[in-house]
């Protein structure tokens, strides 16, 4: 039953009808709130052997210099959200659609269809493969697009979280809270995982953490196709 449901949830991201070949790769969405660690434990997860499709890297690719999306972007909000380097001021862009409901809706519609084109590509490209694909997503429980195998949600308190991206991104203090209380809740993340990585302790601590949930998501991989 699980299998006949998850070639229906991905039809959609993926050339040909629901009823075609049936899915042999295992989907195992990776999600968590900013600052929460995702992209750390997506590259420990790679070096253990899965495949990552991260949503926001390709989200980036999209708008790089040269695409259709970035002169969309360009042609859209204007040159000053353009670096002296030419490339676009991600930070800027961002804050300006946090607090504009409008400019949000205008940048996703020109980001998502090449974001769909791109993430399609790669997934089909393991669809007859019995490979763990591990795609990262941040709005993976708010959007409720994505169907997944299993579940890994990477948690960390809000203080740290906070202070992660304030050194690491720029962000205030004032504007990393807002953004981090705009998202779904931490405890709602935790109840849709399958596992749940605890990432606000000893980064020692991480990759057995990782090693912990990898063998885990091995286990259930084996037995959806036993």
């Amino acid at each position: 039953m699980l299998r006949s449901l998850r070639v229906l949830g991905w039809a959609s991201w993926f050339q040909g009808p629901a009823d075609g070949p049936e899915l042999l790769m295992f989907v195992v969405g990776l999600t968590g709130g900013v600052g929460a660690g995702k992209s750390t434990v997506a590259a420990l997860l790679s070096d253990a052997g899965a495949v990552v499709i991260d949503a926001d890297t390709i989200a980036r690719q999209v708008l790089e210099p040269g695409t259709a999306g970035f002169d969309a972007v360009v042609t859209r909000f204007g040159q000053d959200y353009l670096r002296d380097d030419g490339t676009l001021d991600r930070q800027a862009l961002g804050q300006l659609v946090f607090s504009d409901p409008e400019s949000l809706t205008d940048l996703n519609a020109i980001v998502h269809p090449g974001v769909r084109e791109e993430f399609t590509r790669r997934l089909n490209g393991y669809r007859q493969t019995d490979k763990v694909v591990v795609i990262v997503i941040p709005l993976l429980i708010e959007s409720g697009h994505y169907a997944t195998d299993f579940v890994i949600t990477v948690d960390c308190e809000e203080d740290e979280a906070v202070r992660r991206v304030v050194s690491s991104r720029g962000w205030s203090e004032n504007h990393a809270r807002s953004r981090i209380a705009s998202q779904v809740t931490r405890e709602a993340r935790r109840a849709a995982a399958d596992e749940v990585i605890n990432n606000t302790g000893n980064a020692s601590d991480l990759p057995d953490e990782v090693k912990r949930v990898w063998a885990e998501v091995q286990r259930n991989a084996n037995a959806s196709t036993g």
